[in-house]
């Protein structure tokens, strides 16, 4: 009878954990995105702009999980993957979780322009890291990366490199991200 106590107990906490916001690595991965776990420390304050000058950081978005992706318009597979990420806000973004894109080092405004306009880019931020001083303290290495947040402002996951983040597998992953 205990052994059944102690189980019964086991299974109800990792069912309620479950449904904290943890995201199912596994599953992730099976699915196609190589997610790896994020440090589970808050994120960096450090200040990124927008095109009009504009101060952001992170904490700007208290209360929302987040998909930071970082980009660059000279980056091929960042081309490929916008479209998915200007989807996935469309379905998903509201007022518990956003895709933040913020492109990092020399992008200039036309050429940012450019880009969003050939790929059809319509729900998604112009944020700009042009020093990479946010980019190079997640440790940002190659382009694109991305950077998963929860709502109370902790890295959860991180991807480098491009993901179709419409598929089925990233639809699970951000559902799980957004759980309270």
């Amino acid at each position: 009878m205990l052994r059944m106590l102690i189980l019964y107990t086991a299974l109800a906490a990792g069912a309620n954990t479950a449904l904290a916001g943890e995201i199912d690595f596994v599953a992730a991965k099976a699915g196609g995105l190589e997610l790896a776990s994020g440090n589970g420390q808050p994120v960096s304050q450090t200040v990124f702009t927008d095109p009009e000058g504009g101060e952001h950081k992170l904490g700007d978005y208290a209360g929302k999980a987040l998909l930071v992706n970082f980009w660059a318009t000279w980056c091929a597979p960042c081309r490929e993957e916008m479209p998915a990420l200007n989807s996935l806000q469309k379905e998903f973004g509201g007022e518990d979780f956003e895709v933040v894109t913020i492109a990092s080092g020399r992008n200039p405004p036309k050429a940012i322009d450019k880009f969003l306009t050939e790929a059809e880019i319509d729900a998604l931020p112009v944020l700009l890291d042009p020093r990479q001083k946010l980019a190079r303290e997640f440790g940002v290495v190659a382009l694109p990366a991305t950077i998963l947040i929860d709502a109370e402002g902790n890295e959860v996951a991180r991807l480098m490199g491009p993901a179709d983040w419409i598929s089925d597998a990233a639809k699970r992953v951000i559902t799980e991200l957004k759980a309270p």
